[in-house]
């Protein structure tokens, strides 16, 4: 900070107090580049939220799906697919191998692997996979 003397009625010198320009433009520098970066940071923020937002409905979309699919017992290989507010969906049910399961093993189940896909309307896309295991037809 920047004094300049003045003298006061008895001849004495005392300091001015102020600010000088320089100090007064260094200082609105910083806190620009300081509200700068909390409004970068704060949209980062909002961007992660609307992301996880997004994520939690497809989520729940593609849980609502494999919750409608018929009972295991229906449940037949091949392709499902529709849209549920705006977000399109599709199942594929086929066959499931394993290079370690042998399939002459005499077991109740045939294993189904069944692949969930859900497409939002902004593009995003979840995929689901799991098996369902199927009662082996008796005969």
């Amino acid at each position: 900070m920047s004094r300049s003397a003045r003298c006061d009625r008895g001849g004495r010198r005392r300091a001015a107090g102020g600010f000088t320009l320089i100090e007064v433009l260094v200082a609105l520098a910083v806190i620009a580049t300081l509200l700068t970066s909390i409004g970068s940071l704060i949209a980062a923020s909002v961007r992660g939220a609307r992301s996880i937002d997004q994520h939690f409905a497809l989520v729940e979309i593609a849980r609502a799906i494999e919750t409608g699919l018929p009972n295991r017992g229906e449940l037949q290989v091949g392709r499902l697919s529709g849209e549920v507010s705006g977000h399109r969906w599709n199942v594929d049910v086929r066959p499931y191998s394993a290079n370690n399961v042998d399939p002459r093993l005499p077991t109740p189940w045939v294993p189904q692997a069944v692949s969930i896909s859900v497409r939002s309307p902004e593009g995003a896309v979840l995929q689901v996979n799991t098996v369902r295991l199927r009662p082996r037809p008796r005969g």
